[in-house]
């Protein structure tokens, strides 16, 4: 039973909770990285593990918890849904921004290494794959739930297994700040999140169920853009800053964590098999997302173009979803 019945009341406690949460993950990714810094890890792949893993924190703690009150639908439909967010919605307005910025198109690969590209075109991969072989199943287990997890962990472990011993030695002849603060107001803002994905996914499923909507759609649609502000932030910032390629680079690992970490996280926690049929719309519309990129990424280029196409694409995914209709 939701706590409140009155759908205004809902989604004012859904707008606050997303706010909040917003401003939590914020928090935390800021006190991780420092963290990072501080612990002297690689700057590269660790930075990007570690800022793509704190950005889904809120698309994890809001998916684990709608599958421990058996709000299943949504947990699934956020761990999809995030992929399209990122892919259409996000980097499509990051594209518009960095379009603004100049007129010629933007190089993206050209700075970055061939190991970075590799991660980019595998995290597309696996965005696309995963969710396509789950729909020609028609069901995900618990089984299914393991697998995904052990992907996260050996790809996870690959990534991190390279270091850079120069860096290291540099970093050692300098003094190494206290841990202290950083650990607790990550701490901190982590309970933060945890506590407020339970209003969120309460919330939302008040709303599906006084609208009559599926909470499938809901979880695809409203919950996977709340629990992806932080990654948008993460994104706008970096575009402000010139670095389209750190941009991308968190958006297509997000979408990699929300893949494997967080939807295998959900399947595990849930004893039952979920029905995958109904997610067949949002899963075709991130598979055909990503297949564009995949597309944009070969030429080396991307321009504001791009960026209008994919918003497009989400803009029809929005419509197709509320309406009702099928593709």
């Amino acid at each position: 039973m939701p706590l409140f019945e009155d759908p205004v009341i809902n989604a004012l406690i859904l707008v606050g909770s997303l706010v909040l949460l917003d401003r939590a993950s914020d928090i935390t990714i800021a006190n991780a990285v420092k963290i990072s810094d501080i612990a002297r890890f690689g700057r590269t792949t660790v930075g990007f593990v570690l800022v793509a893993f704190c950005s889904s924190l809120p698309a994890l703690s809001v998916s684990i918890l709608a599958a421990f009150t058996e709000r299943i639908d949504v947990a699934v439909g956020n761990a999809l849904g995030s992929n399209l967010v990122n892919v259409c919605l996000i980097l499509g307005i990051c594209l518009v921004l960095a379009g603004a910025r100049r007129t010629e198109k933007t190089r993206l690969l050209t700075f970055m290494t061939r190991e970075e590209i590799s991660s980019l075109y595998f995290g597309l991969f696996i965005g696309s794959a995963i969710p396509l072989a789950l729909i020609y199943m028609g069901y995900a287990s618990r089984l299914v739930g393991v697998v995904l997890l052990a992907i996260f962990v050996i790809y996870t472990y690959r990534l991190l297994k390279p270091k850079d011993i120069q860096e290291r030695l540099f970093l050692d002849s300098e003094p190494k700040p206290s841990l202290l603060k950083p650990a607790l107001l990550t701490f901190w803002s982590a309970v933060v999140t945890v506590f407020v994905s339970y209003f969120i996914v309460d919330s939302a499923s008040s709303i599906a169920e006084s609208l009559h909507l599926a909470p499938a759609v809901i979880g695809g649609t409203v919950v996977a853009f709340g629990t992806s502000v932080s990654v948008l932030m993460a994104s706008v910032r970096a575009i402000r800053r010139g670095h389209a390629d750190i941009s991308l680079g968190n958006i297509v690992g997000t979408c990699f964590v929300d893949t494997t970490l967080i939807l295998g996280a959900t399947l595990t926690i849930w004893t039952f098999r979920v029905d995958m049929t109904i997610f067949s719309s949002l899963v075709m519309f991130s598979v055909i997302a990503n297949m564009f990129l995949w597309y944009f990424l070969s030429s080396e280029r991307i321009s504001w173009r791009e960026g209008v196409v994919l918003l497009f694409m989400y803009f029809l995914f929005l419509v197709i979803s509320f309406s009702g209709i099928k593709p």
